[in-house]
């Protein structure tokens, strides 16, 4: 018999194309009803609710109900994670199946994955706090170093404590390196939309930096201009 977690059940519930493209239209870390997710997938309801059965049981999902309507959204950031390493994997095989124009660049280059900055600008933060030694790397896991937590704690960073891990390395399906995901990725994202440095555009999940917004983030993170 051999040892360690099934990878197949999980593989098997993602490849479906119709719950593949539930999941990924989940990945702002938003919650949608069962007639949306039917129309994301281009299914009927019914068909709809069997997917999203599967998905919950297997894990994927998280339900929330709010008056007659029930709410699905991905079940942590560990899932986002996942999904964007498979979107990584796919874009180097074959084929993109995101529509050409205007909101492919703006997607690669900042964009909501579940609750933190990914795209060019969420990898760039993520090499400057390493170049900084603001988050160090040991064993693959990466963590706040003392420097780290007082750097974020001056710039107003407030980190929700919880089982959530802190801090989380998520590989950028666009960039193909890592952004920062984790309680301290979503507490900065959080930080950026509050000083109004950026903001979400609506019905999107591409994050839209204001000219004087992207000079005053690249200047606290000593990123390249």
């Amino acid at each position: 018999m051999k040892l360690g977690p099934g990878i197949a059940a999980t593989a098997a519930l993602i490849g479906d194309p119709a719950r593949a493209n539930m999941l990924t239209a989940l990945l702002d870390g938003g919650a949608l009803t069962a007639s949306e997710l039917a129309l994301e997938a281009g299914v009927t309801k019914q068909t709809a609710s069997s997917h999203l059965s599967k998905l919950t049981e297997g894990g994927l999902l998280r339900t929330e109900s709010q008056g007659r309507h029930r709410y699905y959204a991905l079940a942590d950031g560990e899932v986002a994670g996942l999904l964007e390493s498979l979107m990584g994997v796919a874009a180097r095989r074959g084929p993109s199946r995101v529509r050409t124009g205007p909101k492919e660049p703006a997607l690669r280059r900042a964009r909501i994955c579940y609750d933190h900055l990914a795209g060019e600008l969420g990898v760039a933060l993520y090499d400057g706090l390493m170049v900084q030694r603001l988050l160090a790397e040991c064993d693959g896991a990466i963590s706040l170093t003392a420097r780290g937590q007082k750097y974020l704690a001056e710039f107003g960073v407030e980190i929700a404590t919880g089982p959530r891990p802190l801090c989380r390395a998520c590989l950028d399906w666009s960039a193909r390196r890592h952004h920062l995901a984790g309680a301290a990725g979503a507490a900065l994202l959080d930080r950026i939309f509050a000083l109004r440095w950026a903001r979400r555009v609506r019905d999107s999940r591409i994050v839209e930096f204001t000219t004087a917004g992207e000079s005053a983030f690249r200047s606290t993170f000593s990123l390249a201009g």
